[in-house]
């Protein structure tokens, strides 16, 4: 693909489109993962569960990440305030991997364990369906622009279908055959996943948008890697 200079008009117009996208991809995003805090948050507490208060508050972690890029974006010059984003998306992962880490171990251990919620099944499924469409939403126009805070936030809603994933086998586990242990055994598999994902948004890793030259100047291309990143 021939890269195209910032001044050509239809780069520009593209970039407009992109971002405006963007921005509605993020405020959709904030919008589910309020309600879906609400609910989770609710309902956890009236079933005494751990895994959907756990759930809840990956929620709001959701909701910093993805408020993060609305605010990269609000400004003039999104680039400038990129660095910031990343530091920002970074430090939620890291939460988030904390907070799964230490549930996880207290409800192996036995000093809380997920309990049955209809509620909780219900939702756990609902977001198991939306987040991936929002994820690869958000992703692909993050990658098309060259913004390194958008394809990171994607990722952060990409791990929340995984826990989604997780709560429904844990408490779905949990209901039919009282497998208490499935949702933190799954739980620590995410923290990892977190944790990775955390240090490449720290690093500011930006090999995960290939197209990044049709929106930049031919005199500085974007930083690309061979690690396979940008394929996954």
């Amino acid at each position: 693909m021939t890269a195209i200079s910032l001044t050509t008009p239809s780069a520009a117009a593209r970039r407009a489109v992109l971002t405006r996208r963007i921005r509605l991809l993020v405020a959709a995003t904030i919008t589910y993962n309020v309600l879906e805090a609400v609910i989770a948050l609710w309902a956890g507490r009236a079933a005494s569960s751990t895994a959907l208060i756990g759930f809840g508050l990956d929620s709001v972690i959701e909701v910093s990440s993805a408020a993060a890029v609305a605010w990269q974006f609000s400004g003039r010059d999104p680039e400038a305030r990129e660095k910031v984003a990343l530091r920002l998306i970074a430090c939620s992962f890291f939460a988030l991997a904390a907070y799964v880490t230490v549930e996880s171990v207290r409800a192996l251990t036995g000093t809380a364990a997920a309990e049955h919620s209809t509620i909780g099944l219900v939702l756990a499924a609902a977001s198991l369906a939306v987040m991936p469409v929002l994820s690869y939403a958000q992703r692909r126009a993050g990658r098309e622009l060259g913004s390194r805070s958008a394809v990171a936030d994607s990722k952060q809603t990409l791990l929340c279908t995984y826990l989604s994933a997780v709560l429904l086998l844990g408490l779905g586990l949990n209901t039919l055959f009282g497998w208490s242990w499935a949702d933190p055994a799954a739980g620590l598999v995410i923290a990892a996943v977190a944790l990775r994902e955390g240090w490449q948004a720290w690093q500011g890793d930006n090999c995960c948008a290939p197209n990044a030259a049709v929106l930049q100047d031919t005199q500085n291309p974007p930083a690309t890697c061979d690690d396979g990143c940008c394929s996954s």
